[in-house]
């Protein structure tokens, strides 16, 4: 069937002219009825088809489309790929953790390509004005629904979709990879059984012959790389001489590159007749590719891909990959999941990977059956050939994977306390009954009643009372006389920051402390359950030490939160050293997350000082700067070098700044025209001053007068929170936006026990990393 037969006004939508046998047997349930869809296909047979023809039906009838990515770097793909839609006058709007949000936009587009990370924020937010567009979609496409049995991303997703069917009920379309229990997901959704379909290998465009190969385990890591990459090379050499094509999967970014140069000396070293250096055309093209190291490879056939190449260099390695110029490319498990590469031998070199957070980590089944998908080359190949390369131990599992397959799991009961806080946090549970018919609505509850024995059925609403009873007990939620269930305010703070339960907790006990310090707040972040699996190598040893030793900062923790502690405590000053560095980013940007959330529970339940303090030191891991410097970076437009310079320049907060002449700034090297805006930004901020008034210089013994002390901004408004303290005992304390003035009203009494009177105002930003603001004057006791 051509396409422009079946969707006449959406034929330019699609990269090709004709619909193969899967897709043309899905039609009538995709078009022509508003069924859910579920349809399980090999890897390569163009299931992304069976998402757009959805997709059309859906802006057809008037709609907006959400399809929900697998990984953030297929968010940007499917951008590039739909700008087809953009041409037949249709916005698609990409949603992910690395763009600012825009509502307007996301309430606009027709189409909205977002991650299940992302889903499951808006979704729980959904009542807000910023999200309230997710409540407005008509179809749910999910691409790779096999994910549910991700160990990581699962529960996530399963909670996602039930949510969506709550609150605007759309139209679902989920696709999958070849798996055993389809029945399973379609009853899920409802998905009819003239709407569910499960093709099997006989649609593969070309057949697949898949097998183990093994290699001897060393006692070395680096050696036992490169064992697999000769073992590799090996397999995939006879394909090679056929002009045939290998694509080799890696663990990381790193090895992808190392690989390549590796994989160049022995295709000389062995005579293999691959490399186009005698192709003027091509030659010209490479010299135009960012990354020198790939510049050289490609001319020798030999490539590189993983997620961060720039995209110029990402899309010319696939094109040359397709045209057949790279002969050999090692690639990251990202490809698998995205652009459809495929290749005649399909070679995993590498079952594990290092993950900072979890150490090494088992690449999961579904990564494993998803790479070995891309072998074969329809039009070129009558079969591909796909192999693990693993040690012998581990032979007879992936055998039977791939002999076997796997059914999809759920992986909601692995955290079922967080996914139930969530959902009592948004109002949706308000009662016992709602919580039993939550969980009827999720893939556990389906799963455990296609196999009873292994999900223990019978207990799962037992299991799930006591879950909700843990949840009173440890603080998240609060029952009424009549079985109501609310959540607290530890519980909203818990779902808001997708916080672990424990980390929540242990947050809370710490705003509740008399005392707050930058090693306090350092090592409540470092403690947090979400790093458990960060492992310490004894290489690192020797860093973590130096960094403790040379810091002021005293912890308690041991192993990886040790190590977890350092990176942070050296992150303040932009100074981790080489050998913690392959940690260190994903560490930090983790860190960050969960001291915003610290910054709230400490605004919420200790006030504005201690928020202020974790403001600061977010700051400081932020930019990387000292602690002369991290007011600064509140100015907008000001990262680390600027607030550097500034402090270098002896300014001594935002407020001087922005009371100073722009030449002043243009003296430490800044541009005019960037000096005037920093000036103009930081006059933003608020700027206070303390007026006493008519305050007394002295007091009698046993008399006591009641004064007005004002407390004026003459910037920007802000919230701030006043204290007054009179001999270091606090007197008075409240939280106001301050957009002009107001008054304090502060007691002068006389004691009979003391001379003299210390009275200090202090103002604090619990909303910026601002130092506090001290006015302070004394009275003398007569």
């Amino acid at each position: 069937m051509k396409v422009a037969e079946a969707v006449p006004e959406f034929a330019d939508a699609f990269g090709f002219e004709e619909f193969n046998r899967m897709q043309r047997e899905t039609l009538p349930a995709l078009l022509d009825t508003d069924e859910n869809v579920v349809a399980s296909a090999p890897t390569g047979s163009g299931k992304t088809a069976l998402a757009e023809l959805a997709i059309c039906k859906t802006l057809a009838d008037g709609g907006t489309a959400l399809f929900v990515a697998p990984l953030r770097a297929l968010t940007n793909e499917k951008e590039s790929e739909w700008e087809r839609f953009e041409d037949l006058g249709y916005s698609v709007y990409v949603v992910s953790g690395e763009r600012d949000l825009n509502p307007r936009q996301a309430e606009r587009a027709d189409v909205i390509v977002i991650t299940p990370e992302k889903a499951d924020s808006a979704t729980r937010k959904h009542d807000s004005a910023r999200y309230s567009f997710i409540g407005d979609v008509d179809c749910v496409l999910i691409d790779e629904v096999h994910l549910l049995d991700s160990d990581r991303r699962g529960g996530v997703l399963e909670v996602v979709v039930s949510r969506l069917r709550r609150i605007c009920d759309p139209r679902i379309v989920a696709l999958s990879a070849t798996m055993s229990n389809v029945g399973d997901v379609a009853d899920w959704l409802d998905a009819p059984p003239e709407a569910t379909f499960e093709f099997g290998d006989e649609y593969r465009p070309v057949d697949l012959e898949t097998d183990v190969k093994t290699y001897s385990h060393g006692d070395n890591a680096f050696a036992d790389k490169y064992r697999r990459l000769y073992r590799a090379f090996d397999l995939a050499e006879p394909h090679i001489r056929e002009d045939g094509q290998a694509l080799v999967f890696v663990s990381s970014r790193q090895d992808t590159v190392q690989a390549a140069k590796k994989a160049r000396d022995e295709i000389a070293e062995r005579d293999v007749p691959v490399g186009a250096r005698g192709e003027y055309d091509f030659h010209t093209a490479a010299q135009e590719l960012t990354n020198d190291t790939l510049r050289q490879s490609v001319l020798d056939g030999v490539g590189f891909h993983h997620a961060g190449l720039g995209k110029d260099d990402r899309d010319r390695v696939e094109e040359w990959f397709r045209e057949g110029l790279i002969s050999i490319l090692f690639s990251t498990s990202t490809l698998a999941w995205g652009v459809n590469l495929p290749a005649r031998c399909v070679i995993i070199r590498d079952t594990k990977y290092h993950d900072p957070l979890a150490g090494e980590t088992d690449v999961s089944p579904l990564d494993v059956l998803q790479m070995l998908g891309r072998a074969g080359r329809p039009g070129y190949d009558d079969i591909g050939y796909g192999w693990v390369v693993c040690d012998r131990s581990d032979a007879d599992r992936y055998r039977r994977l791939l002999r076997e397959g796997k059914p999809i799991e759920s992986r909601l009961a692995e955290d079922l306390p967080g996914h139930l806080n969530a959902e009592i946090a948004m109002g949706t549970i308000r009662d016992l009954d709602d919580v039993m018919d939550w969980i009827e609505t999720t893939f556990y509850f389906v799963r455990a009643r296609s196999e009873p024995e292994r999900y223990d059925f019978d207990s799962i609403r037992e299991r799930v009372r006591d879950t909700l009873e843990d949840l009173v007990t440890d603080g998240f939620v609060e029952t009424d006389a009549d079985l109501g269930i609310e959540p607290t305010a530890v519980g909203r703070l818990a779902s808001k920051y997708y916080l672990r339960l424990d980390t929540a907790s242990r947050f809370h006990e710490l705003a509740e402390r008399d005392s707050l310090s930058v090693a306090s707040i350092l090592e409540a972040i470092a403690a947090a359950g979400e790093f458990d699996s960060v492992s310490a190598r004894s290489a690192e040893a020797d860093a973590i030490d130096r960094i403790l030793s040379a810091s002021d900062l005293e912890t308690s923790l041991e192993e990886g939160h040790r190590k977890v502690f350092a990176i942070l405590a050296a992150s303040m000053d932009d100074a981790v050293p080489s050998d913690l560095r392959s940690d260190a980013w994903v560490i930090r940007q983790n860190a960050l997350r969960l001291i915003a959330a610290l910054t709230e529970f400490l605004d919420r339940f200790a006030g504005p000082r201690a928020a202020n303090l974790a403001r600061r030191v977010e700051a400081r891991l932020d930019h990387g700067v000292a602690r002369e410097a991290v007011a600064f970076t509140a100015i907008e437009g000001v990262g680390a070098n600027r607030a550097d310079r500034l402090a270098d320049a002896g300014l001594d907060s935002p407020t001087v700044v922005a009371e100073a002449d722009p030449s002043t700034l243009e003296a430490v090297g800044m541009s005019e025209g960037v000096a005037s805006r920093i000036v103009e930004a930081a006059g933003d901020l608020p700027r206070i001053d303390v007026e006493w008034g008519s305050f007394p210089e002295r007091v009698g013994t046993g008399d006591n007068e009641l004064c007005e002390v004002t407390v004026r901004n003459h910037g920007g408004g802000a919230r701030v929170g006043v204290r007054v303290t009179v001999n270091d005992v606090e007197m008075h304390a409240k939280t106001v936006y301050l957009d002009g003035e107001a008054t304090v009203p502060v007691g002068v009494f006389g004691p009979p026990d003391a001379a003299e009177l210390s009275f200090v105002v202090e103002v604090t930003f619990p909303d910026h990393p601002l130092f506090p603001v001290r006015a302070s004057r004394a009275v003398d006791v007569e």
